[in-house]
């Protein structure tokens, strides 16, 4: 249980699925780290510091260039028959399927169901991961941009819009979804047939986006996993875009860099996009100390008693208002949590500017440097969760032979005995710490390239870089505070 007791987020979810991950929730056992916690503190502080000069002492600004026009091979439909649609196209619309069906018709017992193993642990963990490991190969088989593609060319509606986009909007479709996709995961409680209904509501809204704004245009703004994925892809190390036809060329080509390096190549083109980014960072920071004991205490301690002389409950319903009050404070704050982060990462760019004397608005400086956060939102992501994606990943060789729980052993693997993978609870903890600490020394990387761009004069650079360090050691602190937290027990 120990072993997964960082992984808060899918267990409040999946309920039953996950018992050592609810478990843990219960008992709220605390962990004892292998060395005081202050130790980790300095020693984060002292390698980021050293990272920094480093940075600031050998660092470039890098000519690494845009990847030259690329030509999409994804066409649509032809007469109802997918002509040129790829077999990851068709193998991701089957899982989609799937997964919608064997939530509906199949066993509501989230253990023997497919589509919750399926879903949370392979798609929503996993394929971030292999992601950021080989590129944005999800862009070319969304299985909802097919659907879109053949709704169109079998009900011959055009999906080139219908609506004019409103420039002003930017991410802000794809940032609601996520939010309340979020809200779902962590309060939603959602079953096999719960799960099934918001993927269906999903497709339905990516269908009508598509149909109102244009199907390029959505997708690029509104289906939210593309926008997270895509951004996961900007870590990989491959360099050339899946799905895609490279112009022809006399010379040998580069598909390979380092990891994180394309980040330095881009800036946020919408202050949308920048609440994205914080959102990833704020939301994965929210599942880890929302059912904590310092957190709850905030509520219990220092709100609720301020709060209760307003509210005259009927006898005997004390415990069921106050339960209330608490989770509308929960909410609030998951939907807020990335406004705060915003005012505080634009507090660090106001004060680079001072630091830089630059002429550029604290706007575009927010702009220019919210791509630094994201190998730290990356790793957040990653230390609270893979330990749960080793853990019960094995599940799914059992459930793709009866995927809805029927008593079927369609490719004999229903009866296979899968160990979850465990492990040391200490190289659990010193792994997350390397994680969280590599995440922030890419950050301090990424700012001062994009500091010596933005400032020119490598003195003015480092000078504001010394926010922006700050910011840093601020962020590595507190994500490895909310690691070492203790649950509060059934919170």
């Amino acid at each position: 249980m120990l072993v997964l007791k960082k992984s808060r987020r899918i267990g409040l979810v999946i309920g039953a699925l996950l018992p050592a991950a609810t478990s843990a929730h219960v008992f709220g056992q605390p962990y004892t780290l292998p060395v005081p916690f202050s130790m980790y503190a300095y020693g984060a502080m002292a390698a980021l510091l050293f990272s920094f000069i480093v940075v600031g002492l050998f660092a470039a600004a890098p000519a690494l260039g845009r990847l030259a026009p690329v030509r999409v091979v994804f066409t649509a439909f032809a007469d109802g028959i997918p002509s040129r649609m790829t077999v990851g196209s068709a193998c991701s619309v089957f899982l989609l399927v799937l997964c919608i069906v064997s939530g509906l018709i199949g066993t509501q017992n989230a253990f023997a169901n497919f589509n919750m193993t399926f879903f949370w642990i392979f798609f929503v963990l996993g394929l971030p991961y292999a992601v950021a490991l080989l590129g944005d190969f999800y862009a070319p088989v969304n299985p909802w941009k097919a659907l879109a593609s053949w709704v169109e060319s079998t009900s011959g509606m055009a999906f080139s819009g219908r609506l004019r986009y409103p420039t002003g909007l930017g991410y802000a479709p794809a940032l609601l979804l996520y939010m309340t996709f979020i809200w779902l995961e962590l309060f939603g409680q959602l079953g096999p047939r719960g799960l099934s209904l918001a993927l269906l509501g999903y497709t339905m809204i990516n269908l009508l986006g598509a149909y109102a704004f244009g199907r390029d245009l959505w997708f690029r703004h509104g289906e939210f996993f593309g926008v997270l994925l895509h951004l996961m892809g900007k870590i990989s190390p491959w360099s050339r875009p899946w799905g895609v036809e490279q112009p022809s060329s006399g010379g040998r080509q580069r598909h390979w860099r380092l990891p994180f390096t394309a980040l330095a190549d881009e800036s946020a083109s919408h202050v949308t996009l920048v609440l994205f980014l914080l959102f990833m960072l704020s939301s994965t920071a929210f599942d880890g100390l929302h059912s904590t004991l310092p957190w709850a205490n905030v509520f219990w301690k220092n709100i609720y008693p301020d709060i209760a002389p307003w509210f005259t409950p009927a006898p005997g319903q004390q415990y069921l208002l106050s339960t209330k009050l608490y989770y509308l404070w929960q909410y609030g704050s998951l939907l807020l949590s990335p406004l705060v982060y915003l005012l505080f990462f634009a507090g660090f760019m106001w004060a680079v500017k001072v630091f830089s004397r630059t002429t550029l608005s604290t706007r575009d400086l927010v702009l220019r440097f919210a791509m630094s956060l994201l190998p730290i939102a990356f790793v957040y992501h990653v230390t609270h969760y893979y330990t749960l994606l080793l853990s019960q990943g094995g599940q799914l060789f059992k459930l793709i032979s009866d995927p809805f729980g029927y008593g079927w052993n369609l490719f004999g693997t229903a009866k296979l005995v899968i160990q979850p993978m465990m492990l040391d609870v200490e190289l659990i903890w010193h792994t997350q710490v390397a994680l969280i600490l590599l995440g922030h020394i890419a950050g301090v990387y990424l700012a001062h390239v994009e500091a010596l761009r933005s400032f020119g004069s490598p003195r003015r650079a480092a000078l504001s870089q010394l926010p922006m360090l700050a910011l840093m050691m601020v962020f590595t602190n507190f994500g490895l505070w909310i690691l070492s937290m203790p649950l509060a027990g059934g919170n």
